[in-house]
């Protein structure tokens, strides 16, 4: 019986009865060693009638193996891997080693644990329990969190029980705190009934409502309890070392080798059989109460206990074990070369070249932070300095690699007092700059770079520093630090043809406010200089020039590349420049789908400053559907995030958001404000400064302070030049209009130019200004024809406060609107959106989960949310759907 814990257990009776509904969640149960975990985890396996219970537990003495833990606890279903998408099955295979390594994305494998789950939950219930998460491995808590964050509609409920200190962000959790005085009395009363009164005041004192110290601190006939202010843990651990100092020393021996290995008892025999051991140990330990035999595996009945077996050997009694468990496991090599490891007493090249090789085998199949941990390892235990400092470098960009980024740096300060040779340096720096882009200040990064140029051993080296420092000069919005790096490229001997030098003078050009020669240098030198991260010079370009139409088609061939090669943390990039392009042609909806995923990736994978960016993105969709409230949220989130480390690219989001709801809400004095105080620093140096100004004009111009408007337009006027895109042409006769005198032939022009740019918003409100133009000049008839044209299009893209003013208009003008009918697309959520969207072309749940990272079974489930929403009863119905 469980005391003192009805709400946990309702809690936890509540989830399952879920998942009998066809429901999944998650929970996370909290405590340090001795507090219930273990026992609320047992209540639910034992409450868990008619489900598929699967069983793990992470080990400390494997935490360094990549994905010991998904494997303990998928076993049992190794016989369904075949039934998921051909990626995800070759990369699980491949994790758990039973087919070559793919070398696929690493959280490929979360995807894979999702779907299988959620495969095995189509015949019944599954219930996971996964006990000390915290000594999971890292690829295992990886791929079992990252499921755990996209379980919706399976039926399917993980359960973990870990220690205060284990990272599983955004995952419920539980904490359990000591039972209260009337439970503890009840449950030590019903354990130990004959106890001594004063032992008895004496253990309800020290146990502090502990339960398993109510369980324990009665059976510790070794002496007195300690005195003094020792841990909880630490008494508990010493009652359990004075039990198993009274068992004979091969029960001593097996508890040790049992604690030292996965508990295999078939490997823990003969290890004792290599060490000469004799008898029948395990007998005597389960007599004992600390071990039972369960699936040919030894567990130890609470954690501590196994700590306490391990702690309680001599360092030489241990590695005699680790030896002898190393010689039976010959044909695991990765097993086998960590033993040898634990038993090491000084340099061992053998050993550390042995480790080597484990973490290249560990990295190969994702495990990123497995492998950084073996070359950390195997450095300490090389005897030759410079072979150390490259296994400590290789070892600190492996933890980069597996988003470990505060230990790949203090692995890189390890590496930095070793390495002396340029190329080592050059890469040391590279890791310190990619690190700090990714969690810092991006001027650090354009330090650390342009301090790597002196290091360099050659000159393309050198240049390759510089333009990476380039672009972090530009993402910054500094003039003055691009200017710099373009002095030291001049200054280097390149050959004639290595466009990096005049690119990089083109960078300058478009900063200094010289559109015109910037763009034409970039075009010129197309192709000709690296691209970065996924984005192509074609792209980086397309960007700057304004052509989004080729930046969405680019970006939608990346999406599908990344999707169907399981690429999951490439996605947030690619998807939110995608979700930037649909954002300027004015595909609102899409771009919040777009965005709203990649933001749910970003948080999943740990990318802080893409998932500001993308709170600003989103800001900007919700400041044109005039939600309010969601814009300031997500914008105050975006520029609170960029306040610190400055990214002009990331905070102009923001800023505009901000400003475009002012703009819409009918107040352009504010948003005339917050636009010349973001251009005024160093978003003004920056493309987004030139899509500022049409808004800035119009603000301008509604305000009554149209010389406020003279900069703007100038700026725009030469950006337009230099772009020559037909919208942007449209734009700026617009903006002509708003200040000339005459201003009928320049909306006549854009309206004509809107016809073949595109950009349905920025068309709406050139007819929304035009009819309001004619209204006031008494041209009412006129009027109304741009005015409907401006109140459909704001309709069509969801610009709900743009479609009330037109409306407003259009009463103004003599003519009786009705409020028009929700549009059946914007009652669907951003997922529910991409899910209908993938089905109306035939693509069957299981094609569109594996695509959208779900599983099928959540993707019938926004399905079934949907259709209702749609009108629609069949998957037929939606291809007639405008989607």
């Amino acid at each position: 019986m469980l005391h003192g814990r009805e709400k946990e257990l309702a809690e936890i009776d509540r989830l399952l009865a879920g998942a009998r509904a066809g429901l999944s969640a998650a929970l996370i149960v909290r405590a340090e060693p001795g507090w219930g975990k273990s026992a609320l985890l047992r209540h639910a396996e034992q409450s868990a009638d008619g489900f598929l219970v699967l069983r793990g537990v992470g080990i400390e003495t494997e935490a360094e193996l990549p994905f010991a833990g998904l494997q303990m606890l998928l076993r049992p279903a190794a016989g369904r891997v075949g039934a998921l998408p051909a990626p995800q099955a070759a990369a699980l295979r491949g994790a758990f080693g039973l087919a070559p390594a793919t070398g696929a994305d690493r959280f490929l494998i979360g995807l894979a644990t999702l779907t299988l789950l959620a495969e095995l939950a189509e015949d019944r219930p599954v219930l996971c329990l996964i006990d000390d998460a915290q000594w999971l491995d890292g690829p295992s808590a990886e791929a079992l969190v990252f499921a755990a964050r996209r379980l919706h509609a399976e039926g399917v409920v993980l359960l973990f029980a870990a220690h205060e200190d284990w990272a599983a962000p955004a995952l419920p959790t539980m904490r359990l705190g000591g039972l209260d005085p009337a439970a503890a009395t009840a449950m030590l009363a019903e354990r130990a009934p004959d106890l001594p009164s004063h032992v008895r005041d004496r253990i309800l004192a020290e146990s502090e409502g502990n339960p398993l110290a109510l369980i324990e601190l009665p059976k510790a006939d070794a002496g007195p309890l300690p005195i003094g202010p020792l841990p909880l843990p630490h008494r508990l651990r010493e009652a359990y070392r004075r039990r198993i100092a009274e068992l004979p020393a091969r029960t001593r021996t097996f508890l040790l080798a049992a604690a030292a290995e996965r508990s295999e008892l078939a490997t823990v025999l003969r290890a004792l059989e290599a060490l000469g051991v004799a008898g029948d140990p395990l007998e005597q330990a389960e007599r004992a109460g600390l071990v039972t035999v369960c699936e040919r595996s030894v567990i130890f009945v609470y954690p501590l206990m196994r700590a306490a077996a391990y702690q309680a050997a001599s360092f030489a009694e241990r590695a005699a074990v680790h030896r002898a468990l190393a010689e039976v496991l010959a044909d695991d090599p990765d097993r086998r070369v960590w033993h040898l490891a634990a038993a090491a007493t000084g340099p061992d090249e053998e050993v550390a070249a042995g480790l080597e090789s484990a973490a290249e085998r560990a990295r190969q199949r994702t495990g990123y932070a497995a492998a950084a941990t073996a070359l950390e390892l195997a450095a300490r235990l090389t005897p030759e300095r410079e072979r150390r400092a490259g296994r400590l470098l290789r070892a600190a960009e492996t933890a980069s690699g597996a988003g470990q980024q505060a230990r790949a740096m203090d692995l890189a300060d390890q590496a930095g007092a070793l390495v002396e040779d340029p190329g080592g340096l050059v890469r040391l720096a590279v890791l310190r700059a990619g690190i700090e882009f990714g969690r810092g200040s991006p001027r650090t990064v354009h330090e650390i770079l342009m301090a790597a140029v002196e290091t360099a051993p050659d000159p393309a080296t050198a240049a390759a520093l510089l333009l990476d420092a380039a672009r972090v000069a530009w993402s910054v919005g500094d003039p003055g630090r691009l200017k710099l790096v373009y002095g030291r490229l001049r200054a280097l001997s390149l050959p004639p043809a290595d466009a990096t030098v005049t690119s990089v003078g083109a960078m300058v050009d478009l900063v200094t406010g010289d559109p015109v020669t910037g763009l034409a240098v970039l075009r010129e030198h197309l192709g000709q200089v690296p691209g970065r991260a996924g984005l192509s010079p074609e792209v980086a370009l397309a960007l700057v020039s304004g052509d989004f139409e080729a930046v969405r088609e680019a970006m939608l061939t990346l999406v599908a590349g990344c999707r169907a090669q399981g690429m999951i943390g490439w996605l947030p990039a690619a998807l939110a420049t995608l979700a930037e392009a649909e954002i300027h042609l004015g595909h609102f909806r899409d771009a919040s789908a777009t965005a709203a995923e990649a933001l749910r990736i970003a948080e999943d994978t740990g990318q802080p400053h893409r998932t500001a960016h993308l709170h600003g993105v989103l800001a900007f969709a919700a400041a044109v559907g005039g939600d309010a409230e969601r814009c300031r949220d997500l914008a105050e989130q975006n520029l609170r995030h960029f306040a610190s480390d400055y990214n002009a690219s990331g905070a102009a989001w923001g800023e505009w958001a901000l400003a475009v709801l002012d703009l819409g809400s009918g107040r352009p004095e504010t948003a005339l404000d917050r636009l010349e105080a973001a251009v005024g620093g160093p978003i003004g140096y920056q493309s987004h400064a030139d899509h500022f100004a049409p808004d800035q004009i119009e603000a301008a111009v509604r305000l009554g302070a149209p010389e406020r408007a003279a900069v703007p337009r100038l700026r725009f006027e030469r950006w337009a030049a230099a772009a020559g895109a037909p919208w942007a042409e449209a734009l700026l006769h617009r903006c002509h209009a708003l200040l000339s005198d005459d201003p009928e032939p320049h909306y006549a022009r854009a309206v004509h130019l809107h016809v073949t740019g595109g950009r349905l918003f920025d068309s709406a409100r050139t007819q929304l200004l035009y009819g309001e133009w004619l209204r006031r000049s008494r041209r009412k008839s006129e009027a109304r024809t741009h005015l409907r044209t401006a109140l459909e299009l704001f309709e069509r893209v969801g610009a709900a406060p743009w479609a009330d003013h037109a409306r407003a208009e259009l009463r103004a003008a003599g003519e009786t609107v009705a409020q028009a009918g929700p549009d059946v697309t914007a009652l669907l959520s951003p997922q529910e959106l991409q899910v209908v969207r993938l089905a109306a072309t035939g693509a069957t749940n299981r094609e569109i989960a594996a695509q959208l990272f779900l599983s099928p079974k959540t993707v019938g489930h926004h399905l079934y949310r949907a259709f209702p929403k749609l009108g629609v009863s069949t998957r037929v119905e939606l291809a007639r759907l405008t989607l």
